[in-house]
């Protein structure tokens, strides 16, 4: 009996969810066959494969429906590079894609415009614009013509016109005052930045003083660009990750609407994002369309006949992990209705469907990444699709194109009717040389966990499992907290690594995490170190009692950002229980994260307020206060262009770590940020981690 089975010997008797999950044919949650005998004979899929496997992302249907284009990226780990590329496949006759010839120039963001031209954004012409080609993707021709990089674009309904978003001084009366202070910024020998007021840096990035601002051009070239969002103090889309949904044109193309946040002293502790519209005869006249709600307002879609606005909405300022509710807009008298209110589940991008009576979107489900459809007239909600995680769709006159992945399987194309009951089928393939390789066997389970509620994981055999031995076990936490460990692939943080190296792997998601309900998700806010925790615990107390093949004494606990605050906190409140602690990018220190991090939003709502006016929320889950027990043999990550959790966190974890004589070892990126992302430097990480687990964990039995 494990050391983990002593303590907690009894629990409950839970359901099993989906023992097996359906072939790959039908699929894509689809695992490799289990037999043990045609594992061991198939090559395991290990993270090389992982580094290396091609992305495929972004789908675009055509507005005939004939037609999808999407991007695929390769890796050349030996360049430490990956390359981007256009495809194109015939949906009425799927087969072979063809790539698409302006990719010669470089080409990414494919966009179908009303005109039935392909758009997209390419850096040929020495800085990034927005070229225009014909339907087969030949013939590209400049449509931008602009002295800044284009970083994001919306074409207007007809596509007589284009709306970019560049990085600007907004405090310039034109583009040519930016592109001269540039230049003056980089001449100028002394390099010391001067702050007035927070953001000082976000994410990876130093606040250079510029915004992202829209600005509208004509497709033809005539004329000047409009500076619509002049008198905005904000960014549009909104750093780090915003993007073109952010913004749209109205239905007749003379103006736009967009989420954007008035920045000023407050934004670093704001979630504070309104809809704005502005008309392109008025630019720099902004009417706040959401100034009722101090929650985040985004996501705006115009019905198609153009008298409804469609946008997401959350309820709670300052709570980034609130739950999207879906809302509608009458143009004509202003009046705003919420559909699907009782719907706990969280909305993502959200598509009209042709005819106006539903709105598709996505949302976590229990593990799964679902595409749903909204009635727009009843509020009723209906799942289109079952098992995987769905990252993209377009309508098609039939139905559906899915970007869908799992656990088994990077991102592939599939086609789907509107609502039939038929699986998803596949017509792509980017990846064939993972048809060959053995992935690990996932079931999804469910246990009694913090106050008698269901809490669901994975568990994952081995890629060479054979019956009747028993295996050592990375159990891996996730971040967040307000995310999920899922039927989902993962370039990072991938479990199948795990198991193609030999491990069994087991991943809960805790109370806190996302696709179990908004309550679920509530409940880790000012709770950090204990409702998890119990879940945790019990979670592998389980894991344990019911799969034989896992070695509790044989056990490597590895978590990111929140993960890894996890595991700093196991170190000090449930020592002895591993065998070794991986913690990438983790918080050492809650109450200096209050002061040290750039989005304030999300240390004050967690922790209860700021530091001075709650302390002690900041100290009862603070990993520092707990070094004293720590033991555990512990490998530290940090990524050094950090700045959600900086450096000095895992140089502080390293120092309690050294300064007690703990078996512990420092990796530092220098060129990463909250995440590995170049592939030597991935390649790096794999090496070390998976060094860490063989020096500390015995094989299989």
């Amino acid at each position: 009996m494990s050391r983990m089975s002593r303590l907690l010997t009894s629990l409950s008797a839970v359901s099993l969810l989906g023992a097996a999950l359906p072939a790959l044919a039908e699929s894509p949650a689809a695992p490799v066959p289990a037999a043990a005998t045609a594992q061991q004979q198939q090559q395991a899929f290990d993270y090389r494969a992982m580094i290396t496997a091609n992305r495929l992302g972004d789908p675009q249907v055509s507005p005939d429906g004939r037609w999808v284009v999407y991007s695929v990226t390769t890796t050349d780990v030996e360049a430490n590079r990956r390359s981007g590329a256009l495809y194109m496949m015939d949906l009425q006759n799927p087969g072979e894609p063809r790539r698409l010839a302006i990719n010669d120039g470089g080409a990414n963001t494919a966009r179908w415009g009303g005109d039935g031209k392909l758009y997209f954004l390419s850096g040929r012409s020495g800085s990034s614009q927005v070229w225009r080609a014909d339907a087969d993707g030949t013939s590209p021709v400049q449509v931008t013509r602009l002295p800044l990089d284009v970083n994001a674009y919306r074409l207007s309904p007809d596509a007589s016109k284009v709306a970019v978003s560049l990085a600007v001084f907004p405090s310039c009366g034109d583009l040519a005052c930016t592109v001269d202070r540039q230049k003056a910024v980089a001449d100028d020998p002394s390099t010391g930045m001067v702050y007035d007021r927070m953001f000082v840096r976000h994410w990876d990035t130093w606040n250079d003083g510029t915004q992202n601002h829209l600005f509208v051009v004509n497709a033809d070239g005539s004329g000047e660009p409009v500076w619509a969002t002049r008198n905005l103090d904000g960014d549009v889309p909104s750093k780090p990750f915003g993007d073109e949904s952010e913004f749209t044109f109205t239905p007749d193309g003379q103006g736009l609407v967009f989420s954007a946040r008035e920045a000023g002293r407050s934004e670093p502790w704001s979630t504070n994002f309104d809809l704005y519209q502005v008309s392109l005869a008025e630019p720099g006249r902004l009417t706040n369309l959401t100034d009722d709600n101090d929650a985040w307002d985004t996501g705006p879609v115009f019905s198609p006949d153009g008298r409804t606005l469609a946008y997401r909405a959350m309820a709670r300022p300052g709570f980034e992990a609130d739950k999207y509710g879906v809302f509608l807009r009458d143009l004509d008298t202003g009046q705003v209705r919420q559909i699907a209110a009782n719907w706990d589940r969280s909305a993502d991008t959200l598509q009209w469907s042709k005819d106006g009576n539903t709105l598709y979107t996505t949302a976590g489900d229990v593990g799964q990444t679902r595409l749903f459809a909204i009635d727009t007239r009843n509020g009723v909600v209906t799942p289109v699709t079952g098992e995987g995680h769905v990252s993209a769709f377009q309508q098609t006159p039939s139905g559906f194109v899915l970007a869908q992945d799992s656990l088994t399987r990077p991102s592939e194309l599939y086609v789907k009717t509107f609502l039939g009951r038929e699986m998803p089928v596949r017509i792509t393939n980017v990846n064939p040389q993972l048809d060959s390789l053995a992935f690990g066997e996932a079931e999804q389970f469910s246990f009694p966990g913090w106050n008698n509620e269901t809490v669901h994981g994975y568990v994952i055999k081995p890629s060479n499992y054979v019956e009747g031995r028993k295996y050592p076990v990375a159990f891996l936490i996730h971040g967040g907290p307000q995310g999920s460990f899922g039927n989902s692939w993962s370039y990072r943080w991938n479990p199948m690594t795990y198991a193609g190296a030999g491990y069994a792997v087991v991943m809960i998601d805790f109370h806190g995490s996302t696709g179990y309900g908004q309550a679920f998700t509530d409940s880790i806010s000012q709770h950090w170190g204990d409702r998890p925790l119990e879940d945790l615990q019990k979670g592998w107390a389980f894991a344990q009692s019911r799969y034989d093949f896992l070695d509790g004494d044989n056990a490597c606990a590895l978590g990111a950002s929140y993960g890894g605050y996890m595991v700093n906190w196991i170190a000090g409140n449930w020592p002895g229980e591993f065998d070794c602690l991986v913690n990438h990018d983790g918080v050492f220190d809650t109450f200096n994260m209050g002061f040290a991090t750039e989005e304030l939003w999300f240390t004050e709502w967690e922790n209860g307020g700021t530091p001075w006016e709650n302390p002690r929320g900041y100290q009862q889950f603070n990993p520092a206060n707990h070094v004293q027990n720590w033991r555990d043999p512990m490998l530290v990550i940090q990524g050094d262009l950090d700045f959600r959790i900086p450096t000095s966190q895992s140089l502080s974890t390293f120092t309690a770590l050294q300064r007690q004589g703990i078996d512990s070892r420092l990796i530092v990126f220098p060129d990463e940020n909250h995440w590995v992302l170049k592939p030597a430097n991935s390649l790096q990480w794999h090496t070390e981690v998976f060094g860490w687990l063989e020096r500390h964990l015995r094989p299989a039995d």
